[in-house]
């Protein structure tokens, strides 16, 4: 039961489109799963941009949620190379979930209650299969999955300028924050928006040529190791900067861009209306910047807000994400694009709310 848990439920790092070229070019080819697992270990720990003697001297103290998964296995073993001590929770790798595996704050408050309890410089939570990663400060607050990538992107483009290294790109998608942009234009850089998507993220990337690039949802992707999400990757880079810092996770978040994403829905009982509504939307805010390679967005770049419009693919909903400095005008701005959207359907049939 366990072999079969594990070769269904390995981490994305490890599927075949991001292992194929590492197993054929390395001396682990004709060996076993595990051992694959620890050749991905070795691939993060020489990776130019892991500090690995920084984390050390460092003598940092996590608590990781592994959620029951195989991030159980491959997390710890990473963090004790990398000199770190790791505490772990729901460290059973039977794929019995302890709690709802999406790595958000309301499903991480018993690794928020350790990482107070237990005195520790960071929480750390993985998703199933390892690739998406979100992270809980030293007194129990979320970091914030949006700035997972913001966080290891500042570092990356602080390393890569500071080596002169040109031209600095990063790519996200459309829903993710404003705040990536802001840490990549800080460093002379530029970034790109994909559609909403990893593959769409991936696709630009490699078109751009981007330094690191993923999405507001915790995954982080660096070409230099593999164009996937990988939680492993974005750890050992997250402990880098933090050891360059050298301040408490908390006190670096206040020096990071602030900005609050509001997430709102609409659902429509006639999905013939959806175009019609992205539509009277682009209409309203057409003196505005207008993005529309997956819904509509609309940038309101004197305020540094934005929202972002797209259909579901498998409901009759419109997902409406607006991101601005406040929550209070995050979700002013949805309500307000929520507001154009029902006087169409009012003025159709009765909307189903």
């Amino acid at each position: 039961m366990y072999l079969k848990y594990c070769l269904y439920n390995i981490p994305k790092a490890f599927q075949p489109i991001h292992l194929l070229p590492l197993i054929q070019q390395s001396e682990y080819k004709n060996q076993s799963f595990p051992i694959i697992l620890f050749y991905h270990i070795d691939s993060v720990l020489n990776l130019p941009s892991v500090d690995k003697e920084a984390i050390k001297a460092a003598g940092f103290k996590v608590v990781l949620d592994a959620v029951n998964s195989v991030g159980s296995i491959i997390m710890p073993a990473l963090l004790e190379q990398l000199g770190v001590e790791c505490i772990t929770i729901n460290g059973e790798p039977n794929g019995i979930f302890a709690h709802n595996p999406e790595p958000l704050p309301a499903n991480l408050v018993e690794l928020s209650e350790r990482v107070v309890s237990e005195g520790a410089v960071l929480g750390i939570s993985v998703d199933p299969d390892v690739d998406r990663l979100a992270f809980i400060c030293e007194d129990g607050q979320p970091f914030v999955e949006e700035y997972t990538l913001v966080a290891v992107a500042e570092y990356l483009l602080e390393r890569a300028a500071k080596q002169g290294v040109s031209p600095l790109i990063t790519v996200s998608n459309l829903s993710s924050s404003r705040a990536l942009r802001d840490v990549t234009e800080k460093q002379g850089g530029t970034w790109y928006a994909a559609a909403v998507g990893e593959v769409n993220v991936t696709t630009k990337m490699r078109e751009v040529g981007a330094l690191i690039g993923g999405e507001g949802n915790g995954g982080v992707i660096y070409p230099e190791s593999h164009y996937g999400r990988d939680a492993m990757v974005g750890v050992a880079l997250f402990l880098s900067q933090l050891a360059h810092k050298n301040m408490s996770v908390s006190a670096y978040k206040a020096t990071l861009p602030a900005y609050f994403i509001a997430k709102n829905k609409i659902e429509l009982s006639d999905s013939a209306l959806i175009d019609q509504i992205l539509a009277a939307v682009k209409e309203e805010f057409k003196n505005e910047k207008l993005t529309t390679i997956d819904g509509v967005k609309i940038d309101f770049e004197e305020s540094r807000q934005w929202v972002h419009l797209r259909r579901s693919n498998t409901e009759p909903i419109i997902r409406i994400y607006s991101e601005a400095p406040t929550e209070e005008e995050a979700q002013a701005l949805g309500e307000k694009v929520i507001a154009i959207a029902q006087k169409l359907i009012c003025s159709h049939s009765e909307p189903r709310q």
